[in-house]
């Protein structure tokens, strides 16, 4: 495929993939900085309210869980051609520090391997300070349907 095919298929891809958000991951308020086929950025603005502590500073680990589930599926859908539908079969988290800041979030994820059913993923998430420190490692596995097969 062309890098301009890539490039509007990824645009409407992510389009797509924002304007469905409901719950949880409309709430995170989502930016993609990058969608491509080697992964996508995405960025999650400082939100007080997945804070645990009374300083409003330390992020729940549920919302850095939530935030790299939803990421693989962005990058499944931008290296897989014709999923119908994807499931999470195995999300592994390694927390790394604690999430303290009151930073943007940033999350990288990829699709690095894929087979006719089973997608998997590995990804990382930091805060934009400037030193990059990761907070969190992740690797996933999802069941695909409809994948075409070439």
């Amino acid at each position: 495929m062309s890098d301009t095919k890539d490039a509007e298929r990824f645009a409407m891809i992510a389009s797509v993939w924002n304007s469905t958000a409901r719950g949880l991951i409309a709430e995170m308020d989502l930016k993609i900085e990058r969608a491509d086929r080697k992964g996508v950025e995405i960025r999650m603005p400082f939100n007080p309210d997945f804070c645990l502590d009374e300083e409003k500073t330390v992020l729940h680990g549920g919302i850095l869980t939530a935030l790299l589930d939803s990421s693989f599926g962005l990058a499944n859908f931008l290296v897989i051609d014709n999923i119908e539908t994807m499931a999470t079969l195995d999300l592994r988290v390694d927390y790394l520090r604690p999430a303290g800041s009151r930073a943007d979030v940033i999350v990288f994820a990829e699709c690095y391997r894929k087979t006719r059913h089973i997608a998997f993923g590995s990804g990382k998430v930091w805060f934009d300070t400037g030193d990059c420190a990761e907070v969190a490692r992740g690797t996933a596995t999802f069941a695909l349907t409809g994948v075409d097969s070439g």
